[in-house]
């Protein structure tokens, strides 16, 4: 599609729309000179040029990636008319279309009821089902594990409930003895699983958790921020991943996912959704100057956020429209990054440059540089990282996972632990083009390792 043309049909639906009302003369106060503005833009446009190319596969970093050309189309149109989805009045339109947005997701999970809405990030998803938590037990902790997500342990300090960090096995997911030990103590109320974790893409096994919820009463919420659009592939046991997590998912209590990563979305669009629409009882709030217009329920009176972007919920509706939860929709999108991410793992494994630190779960990918001690290693990979952001001419921006001795020595048990941890690459895949790119990429990437452990650092 043609960005700037659609681009410019959004500006006319605006100007379209508007002109029924009447003209409205801007006021004085809002002017600005031509030649002002160009000031300020040329100023603008050259900050901005002190970025990472987060379009592009040199960029093989942090899960960061462009929004869909669609999603920009729909979050421009709305954005002229600012809606603003706390309550219907404040944007219909877009509050009708953040609920059908928001029921596509709860089927992709196979949520038969749900109660949800859209967030301005994952972080506050969580927080929001670590809310209903700590109502539905006001008496007891939350565990999660030690790979999940940093804001758990600072989410439980927020709300005043005791966090409980549980051990991971040696693929870096939450070990379900060592929870089930916890259990036993009756201390926990709810677990946080993880459906890919941030720094490993690592899947908790939430099948074998239902059993644990059952056996303990406790609330199972599960943390698919990053890797829960994957439920489109997993849950048909597609590419290669276990159907049995993904599948239980739509049997836990709660789930939060992020649609500005695999879902395509400009930053500020998270989803949380409960199985059990009665929790709205926890969010029950009265507000004398809002919520005047028929809506059933507003979207404000099931969320702890007040104003949020009516045209984040457009931008994502848009693009479900055009790239549906499907597996020959969005669902190609992630088969491209699941295999990509396979690929790079053979071709890693045959390089005598590089190890894989760990077989990827999705699409995260990490790996070191053959250096035979942990503090070698840990130097290898600082320099490979610096080395490829600051190549002129054929940069390649990646990210370091810092992994303790404990950790690394249950996947390399022949690497010298003369350090507490090191430092291992990691690239997450998330775009589709990796595919075609990768063996420039892994090209690359070989030629620092060999640079990395054979030259001494400068």
């Amino acid at each position: 599609m043609d960005l700037l043309s659609w681009l410019g049909r959004a500006v006319e639906g605006f100007d379209d729309w508007a002109r029924p009302f009447g003209p409205v003369p801007p006021h004085p106060s809002h002017q600005v000179s031509d030649e002002r503005f160009a000031a300020a833009f040329a100023e603008f446009a050259a900050r901005m040029r002190d970025n990472y190319p987060f379009f592009h596969p040199r960029y093989a970093g942090q899960m960061v990636k462009p929004p869909h050309p669609a999603a920009v189309v729909g979050y421009l149109a709305a954005m002229l008319v600012n809606p603003n989805n706390h309550a219907r009045e404040g944007g219909p339109a877009t509050a009708d279309m953040e609920r059908e947005a928001v029921a596509a997701i709860a089927g992709m999970f196979g949520l038969p009821d749900h109660l949800g809405h859209l967030t301005t990030s994952g972080t506050m998803a969580n927080l929001e089902a670590l809310f209903v938590a700590r109502e539905a037990h006001p008496d007891r902790g939350i565990a999660y594990s030690a790979d999940s997500h940093f804001t758990h342990r600072r989410m439980c300090h927020l709300l005043g409930v005791r966090g409980h960090e549980v051990p991971v096995d040696a693929r870096g997911r939450m070990d379900l003895d060592a929870l089930e030990a916890l259990l036993r103590t009756g201390a926990v109320g709810t677990v946080v699983l993880t459906a890919g974790t941030t720094g490993l893409g690592a899947v908790d096994p939430v099948h074998d958790a239902l059993v644990l919820r059952e056996r303990y009463g406790v609330r199972l919420h599960v943390d698919a921020a990053y890797g829960g659009f994957y439920a489109i592939l997993g849950s048909r046991g597609a590419e290669g991943l276990d159907p049995a997590p993904w599948r239980a998912i739509g049997r836990c209590d709660s789930v939060a996912v992020d649609p500005h990563k695999h879902g395509l979305q400009p930053y500020g669009c998270g989803a949380v959704l409960f199985a059990d629409p009665s929790v709205a009882r926890f969010y029950r709030h009265d507000s004398p100057y809002t919520y005047f217009t028929p809506a059933g329920v507003h979207l404000g009176e099931i969320s702890l956020e007040c104003s949020r972007a009516g045209a984040a919920a457009a931008a994502l509706w848009l693009t479900l429209r055009v790239l549906p939860l499907t597996p020959d929709g969005l669902g190609a999108v992630l088969s491209a990054s699941r295999r990509a991410a396979l690929r790079w793992a053979e071709l890693i494994r045959a390089a005598p440059e590089l190890t894989l630190y760990q077989q990827p779960d999705l699409d995260i990918v990490t790996y070191f540089p053959q250096a035979g001690t942990l503090g070698a290693i840990d130097a290898a990979s600082a320099r490979m990282l610096a080395r490829g952001m600051a190549d002129a001419q054929d940069p390649v921006f990646l990210s370091v996972l810092r992994a303790d001795a404990n950790a690394f020595l249950a996947r390399h048990p022949d690497v010298v632990a003369d350090a507490d941890g090191a430092r291992v690459l990691r690239s997450v895949l998330i775009k589709p083009e990796f595919n075609d790119y990768l063996p420039r990429l892994h090209t690359k990437v070989t030629e620092l390792a060999h640079q990395g452990v054979s030259v001494a650092a400068p």
